[in-house]
């Protein structure tokens, strides 16, 4: 355990620290295994197996060469002639000459060795090897019995090509995948920190609007994310404010009516109580109607709150609600429901939801009919009513706080606002269409 801790410390301090350094390392590691391996497939076999066999081929017609020429002296200058002729070979015979002592050139590739172990296999004797005599030819020396041989060789026929022509191809190659890496893993990473910093901005309260999705499927996915996130937020304190500066101001009413009711009770001599009687079911009037809005934001803020979500029957959830709003005074003509749906809600808000629209049903019109079905990969929850409904062109102003059309029966003006609130963080929506009813339709959508 220790050990492998303290490699993972150090692995921690040698690996960078940044997404994009560390995606980068991602894609160099494989490209370098990969340029390893094929260097060690070219050198290790490839080009090791044609060297030998190019030296072996070189060689062989060196030995038969010199074989005939020792058989036949007298005729060795046509020999040598042929050999000129059909093996590309410049051979020359030094009689008494010794073998150069100095060090060979150094050339890159396995050619200078396995040209040597041809020779010490052949002629059983230590040669000179000179890879850099011209452009185009090596210069071998071989010793013999009375003297030396000189041998010109097209490099043709012992090089397989220029190696540091596919050593380069390797090396430019891999920078050349790894510059194009970098600029599509820096692309990414640039939408990364662009994401980063706005979400860093907007928690410091700099409302800089929504991010362009950039990027990768997946990023593009958390910037629209972060996007919806942000619009609810705000929403979510715009309608907070509104809230406050409506109560404050609704509440300012009631008040004034009962510092007024105060200031005119008498504080001296002695009162009949039947005198004040109107005045006290007046502030007792404007107490109920204090607590009746504080109780509406009340409901308003708990709208979203910290409620787990867990599986619920909506079936059943529906009829509960269905049966209250029957103890209330409405009437519910029908339930329509194809099966029954179990889906992860948080079933106390679900409720507040279909109890404030039942409410709304009530107090508008009276009567009422429940359906639910499965759409795709939605749940739909629909209410209608015959009430007088409400008009295509206030749709959008009902879901503002305190927007109420209850008229004379009153009513906070904050049932389709924490009906909407609610759905939302569920992941869905609320749709208003007309009914067949006559009335009003409020359509629940919920995610699957």
């Amino acid at each position: 355990m220790q050990i492998a801790r303290m490699m993972e410390r150090v692995l921690r301090r040698l690996l960078p620290r940044s997404f994009q350094g560390r995606s980068l390392l991602i894609v160099l590691m494989p490209l370098l295994i990969t340029q390893i391996v094929a260097l060690q497939l070219f050198y290790g076999n490839y080009l090791n197996v044609v060297s030998r066999r190019l030296a072996d081929g070189v060689v062989s017609d060196l030995s038969f060469i010199v074989d005939s020429v020792e058989h036949m002296p007298a005729q060795r200058d046509w020999l040598v002639t042929q050999a000129r002729w059909r093996t590309q070979l410049e051979i020359d015979f030094h009689p008494g000459a010794t073998l150069t002592t100095k060090t060979a050139p150094f050339v890159l590739g396995p050619m200078d060795e396995d040209l040597t172990n041809a020779v010490k296999r052949v002629f059983d004797a230590p040669c000179y090897i000179d890879w850099k005599a011209t452009k185009q030819s090596v210069r071998l020396e071989i010793p013999l019995r009375d003297g030396l041989l000189e041998v010109i060789v097209p490099r043709k026929r012992l090089d397989v090509g220029p190696i540091w022509l596919f050593v380069a191809w390797e090396v430019g190659s891999a920078i050349l995948l790894f510059i194009v890496a970098g600029l599509f893993v820096g692309k990414q990473v640039r939408a990364v920190r662009r994401l980063a910093k706005a979400a860093e901005n907007f928690g410091l309260g700099r409302d800089d609007g929504p991010i362009q999705p950039q990027g990768a499927l997946e990023i593009r996915k958390a910037s629209l994310a972060f996007n919806r996130m942000q619009a609810r937020v705000n929403r979510f304190v715009a309608q907070r404010t509104a809230v406050l500066a409506g109560v404050s101001h609704d509440l300012r009413t009631p008040l004034t009516r009962l510092r007024l009711t105060l200031a005119m009770m008498p504080i001296e001599g002695s009162v009949d109580a039947h005198e004040l009687r109107p005045d006290i079911d007046d502030m007792v009037a404007d107490i109920a109607e204090m607590e009746r809005l504080i109780g509406s934001y009340l409901s308003f803020a708990r709208g979203e709150g910290e409620e787990e979500s867990v599986p619920t029957d909506l079936l059943t959830l529906i009829r509960d609600v269905a049966a209250d709003t029957t103890r209330a005074g409405g009437e519910v003509l029908a339930i329509h429901a194809e099966q029954n749906l179990i889906v992860p809600v948080r079933p106390d808000a679900m409720r507040r939801v279909l109890i404030n629209l039942a409410e709304n049903a009530r107090r508008h019109g009276g009567r009422m009919s429940f359906s639910l079905r499965q759409a795709g990969r939605m749940i739909e929850i629909t209410l209608d009513d015959d009430g007088p409904g409400i008009a295509q062109s206030r749709r959008k102003d009902v879901f503002r706080a305190f927007s109420s059309t209850s008229g004379p029966e009153g009513g906070s003006g904050l049932g389709l606002t924490i009906a909407r609130d609610i759905m939302a963080a569920h992941g869905g929506s609320v749709v208003l269409r007309n009914s067949p009813l006559g009335g009003l339709r409020v359509m629940l959508k919920l995610p699957r």
